[in-house]
């Protein structure tokens, strides 16, 4: 960790929780771990666990020695593609995109079905019809945020021609500078970058995707099918890392907002227990990981126009819920989170695609 970011999350948290964050990982002997390239296209809450299970040692814990490498979309799946990397945490709307016209890949699980995205805009903004002809800035066009501002602007009856889309660069920092120097008019900002638009930039908050509870935001994860059949035991032990991480992050918030503030500099560390708080109150990162089919429904719907073989495909090629249903029956998740989650795992095995 730089100098730059102890400081940071220095004002943010005790010494005890920087200690822990300090605290080297789980020692196994040379070789023993199986080493891994993990790729995020996000530097959101999306990856918090991912974050948490490289800082505490779970991955180690699991046997697993990984490298963790963010790239916006498409990076990460040209990186699976090419074998470059190994499992992805991305969003559903891209994978199943890519996945419906070349069935390489699997999704094996997926911890995060809520938004914590809002539509800044500027402040002669006032409702949703005056976005019509409005740059909206986008890291890229197709990325997660891309799909969730059109999923938005088909609730008020405009379609994404009706905006014009500005490539306003790959993380929210970048995009949130782009609105401050008048290149956009609108973007779909995370947490925590909201806060400081509103709060230091005099932006205004349109709408929250949260206000949208049959808006799914998810993500998945993802691996490569003839990577996972020579190597069966890798998907269990990642899934197993992030819940383990998820638990962590439930339980630990000094511990968590350290590791957060370390991946995403750009952040305040004033915004950072408001994002934990959010996250903690909606429960935003799923403890039993299954895909679930409304998920899968809505990125159909969103994005079955532009990629009618979505509207076809058949999903059982490409989704694979076997393991996260191996460790429900093995009651996994009841030890780990225990019992109080076994009506959070009824409901979610209800809704699990292909279960």
């Amino acid at each position: 960790m730089t100098t730059m970011t102890r400081r940071t999350a220095g004002k943010i948290l005790s010494g005890a929780a920087l200690g822990a964050l300090a605290a080297p990982a789980i020692v196994r002997a040379q070789g023993s771990l199986q080493k891994i390239t993990l790729s995020y296209p996000t530097q959101s809450g999306a990856s918090w666990p991912m974050y948490v299970a490289k800082e505490t040692g779970l991955y180690e814990r699991n046997g697993l020695d990984v490298t963790l490498v963010f790239g916006v979309h498409p990076t990460g799946i040209a990186m699976l593609v090419s074998g470059q990397a190994q499992a992805l945490n991305y969003g559903i709307d891209p994978l199943l995109i890519a996945a419906t016209k070349d069935p390489l890949m699997v999704l094996m699980a997926s911890t995060l079905n809520k938004a914590s995205f809002a539509l800044i805009v500027q402040p002669d903004i006032k409702s949703p019809q005056d976005l019509k002809g409005k740059r909206m800035g986008v890291s890229r066009i197709g990325d997660t945020p891309y799909h969730l501002t059109v999923s938005m602007m088909k609730k008020w009856g405009l379609t994404a021609r009706d905006v014009q889309w500005v490539p306003a660069g790959a993380d929210p920092a970048a995009r949130f500078a782009a609105m401050m120097g008048g290149l956009t008019d609108a973007v779909l900002a995370p947490q925590p970058y909201y806060y400081k638009m509103i709060e230091e930039a005099g932006k205004r908050m349109l709408a929250n995707v949260a206000d949208f509870p049959d808006i799914y935001v998810s993500t998945a994860t993802v691996f490569r099918k003839s990577h996972i059949a020579q190597n069966k035991e890798l998907p269990e032990k990642v899934i197993r890392a992030h819940a383990e991480a998820i638990k962590r992050i439930y339980e630990d918030r000094e511990l968590a907002n350290a590791v957060y503030a370390k991946y995403d500099r750009g952040a305040r560390p004033v915004d950072l227990p408001k994002q934990y708080e959010f996250y903690l109150a909606k429960n935003v990162l799923d403890r039993v990981p299954f895909v679930v089919k409304p998920a899968i429904d809505a990125a159909i719907e969103r994005d079955g126009d532009t990629s009618p073989q979505m509207k076809t495909f058949d999903y059982k090629q490409v989704i694979d819920n076997s393991v996260v249903l191996k460790l429900v029956k093995e009651g996994y998740f009841e030890k780990l989170f225990g019992p109080g989650i076994k009506a959070e795992q009824d409901a979610k095995l209800k809704l699990a695609f292909g279960v």
